[in-house]
């Protein structure tokens, strides 16, 4: 419950693994092929301008259309007023002195618009040997630089504090990114990663997922591109 309120604080991101044939053994993966429809959004992400074209495009690195991220498709933009109730709906849970302090956090800290893209990592080897993984990617632009770095800084320091998650992936030139992994006993087939981080008045959070051990190495470089994508001056946007 401490973790979604955390993460709700910071995005809202939900990641299911869907389509998962178990066997007994190492947990093997299908994907349906991608619709027409679908094929045309993705072209239209790719061409996407504002804070939707800071997100990695359908299609390249082997990154394809992920699970449904809660109510919602895979790719969906919010505005401010959308991604406020969103995330205050995700309080719900908590008891009520917690979740009215968080959510006048939320309200000083106002978010202006988010997006949020699911992608499924799975080439022919990933599939064969259980290291695909899913990953869901928020993207809000807050009101301030300062409000950005708070949220992205506070999450990371929270997670530190709880003393049970294990090391994320390290991310390469961005200082500002942290990730961790869930405690090993804390599910018997899946690994999950969480990620924070920040540029400038964007604030970006990710939730991976895969089958134990999860690819981390992967879940690295899909990071670490994305924070690139978004860090390059004048790209997409």
């Amino acid at each position: 419950m401490l973790v979604g309120a955390v993460v709700a604080g910071a995005g809202y991101t939900v990641v299911t693994v869907q389509d998962a044939d178990r066997d007994p053994g190492r947990p093997t993966w299908k994907f349906s092929k991608p619709s027409a429809a679908a094929g045309k959004a993705e072209e239209t992400a790719k061409a996407a301008p504002g804070l939707r074209g800071l997100l990695l495009p359908y299609g390249e690195n082997s990154y394809t259309r992920g699970p449904d991220l809660g109510e919602f498709g895979p790719d969906v933009e919010l505005s401010g007023r959308q991604a406020t109730a969103l995330r205050k709906e995700s309080l719900k849970d908590l008891p009520r002195t917690q979740r009215r302090q968080l959510e006048k956090e939320i309200d000083r800290q106002s978010v202006k618009s988010m997006v949020m893209r699911s992608y499924v990592y799975a080439t022919r080897r990933a599939i064969n040997f259980g290291e695909a993984f899913s990953v869901s990617v928020a993207v809000a632009r807050m009101e301030s630089r300062a409000a950005a770095r708070d949220i992205a800084t506070s999450q990371n320091r929270f997670f530190s504090a709880l003393g049970v998650f294990r090391k994320g992936p390290e991310i390469d030139g961005h200082k500002n990114a942290k990730c961790f992994l869930t405690p090993k006993g804390d599910d018997q087939q899946l690994d999950r990663v969480f990620c924070a981080a920040y540029s400038g008045d964007v604030l970006i959070s990710f939730t991976a997922e895969g089958s134990r051990p999860v690819d981390m190495a992967g879940i690295g470089v899909f990071v670490t591109r994305q924070l690139d994508r978004i860090d390059e001056p004048g790209k997409a946007v």
